[in-house]
């Protein structure tokens, strides 16, 4: 799919998962892997809110930050092994644009559902946890009944079936290698045969969604559950404990935990505070943190774009490092933001928008 294409409010993946298994060819899967790609960007940015509002002094927060800080490594891992998985096929990712970065609030790209589901930039609350579920569901939970849909897990099946058809090939050119050290399972690595795209399938499926036996991240081996199950025993505030072997069922009502004091950031308006007169900045402190903040985000994805565009594995390890620094870059720019008050509701508080600027 072309940049011309692209399109967040499509409904690609719909489009896409519509077509015949058999009509699913190379360019099919190019495009499925750039709305994947999409798809991993997407979940990042509300989930670091809800982090970065956690306030550092409460006694609390360390059992919730740590979660939702392990959530956040492992979906940059999810977004490595997506592009790693486009260029294995002969594409090329595409970060930074503005048809690429979700306009939030929004729902996730491609119209994959569940359909209805807000994505929106907030403080950490229970509507906010909840939300943060939803964008993990899966298709038939181990704990709590849900209506079916076709969840990311399913997208991602399809994704792994057109991988399996006779005569793909699997290039393995511009795999990027690198470790986020934090913890087993954040690691993106090249894939360069089926079964490396398979287990690259399975990581980021079993991650999010847990097993049809389990609600735990067998990639973390040390009981960390899948980042669904993470979410709802924040929401429930109660840990999810197993109350019958076989077959197995889970619920939440293990130990308590307590959701931590947070920052109250308002949900960011479409198209960013400016866009509603109501919140439009007018301290030219707001104003210079939101443009370090977007820049920062802008340029971060501008290096994760050239990481996986360029041949050379020095060059494209340099771009990595520096997406990195421009990562760790953008927590002190939103915690500040976080501490100047609305406008026209001092109860209130800005945050980040997450919106991309191109260069002049």
């Amino acid at each position: 799919m072309t940049l011309a294409g692209l399109n967040y409010e499509s409904t690609a993946i719909i489009e896409l998962m519509d077509v015949a298994e058999t009509d699913r060819s190379e360019e099919w899967l190019r495009d499925s892997l750039q709305q994947a790609v999409m798809l991993e960007l997407a979940t990042l940015p509300p989930y670091l809110c809800g982090l970065w509002s956690i306030r550092e002094d409460d006694p609390d927060e360390a059992g919730v930050s740590l979660m939702i800080k392990e959530i956040v490594f492992n979906e940059m891992t999810h977004l490595g092994l997506a592009c790693n998985m486009l260029t294995t096929v002969g594409g090329t990712p595409v970060l930074a644009s503005t048809a690429v970065v979700p306009p939030y609030p929004c729902p996730l790209p491609g119209g994959v559902r569940p359909q209805g589901l807000t994505v929106y930039l907030g403080g950490l609350t229970r509507e906010s946890v909840r939300m943060y579920s939803e964008i993990e569901k899966p298709v038939d939970p181990l704990a709590e009944s849900t209506e079916a849909f076709p969840s990311i897990g399913a997208f991602y099946d399809a994704i792994h079936r057109a991988f399996r058809q006779p005569g793909l090939t699997i290039r393995g050119t511009r795999q990027r290698d690198t470790d986020l050290g934090h913890g087993s399972g954040n690691r993106v690595f090249p894939l360069t045969a089926l079964a490396e795209v398979e287990q690259a399938i399975q990581v980021i499926k079993e991650q999010g969604e847990g097993t049809s036996r389990s609600p735990d991240d067998p990639t973390a081996g040390d009981g960390e559950l899948a980042h669904y199950y993470t979410f709802r025993q924040i929401y429930r505030g109660r840990r999810l404990v197993r109350v019958q072997q076989d077959p197995p069922r889970f619920d939440f009502t293990g130990d308590p935990i307590p959701l931590p004091a947070a920052r109250p950031m308002a949900v960011v308006p479409r198209g960013g505070w400016a866009a509603d007169p109501s919140t439009a900045p007018v301290d030219p402190a707001v104003k210079d943190l939101l443009g370090t903040f977007n820049t920062t985000f802008s340029d971060l994805l501008r290096s994760l774009e050239l990481a996986w565009t360029v041949e050379d594995p020095e060059k494209a390890d340099g771009h990595l490092n520096d997406a990195i620094g421009f990562m760790f870059g953008l927590g002190g720019p939103a915690v500040e933001l976080m501490e100047k008050p609305l406008p026209n509701d001092p109860a209130k508080y800005y945050g980040p928008e997450f919106r991309y600027v191109p260069l002049a």
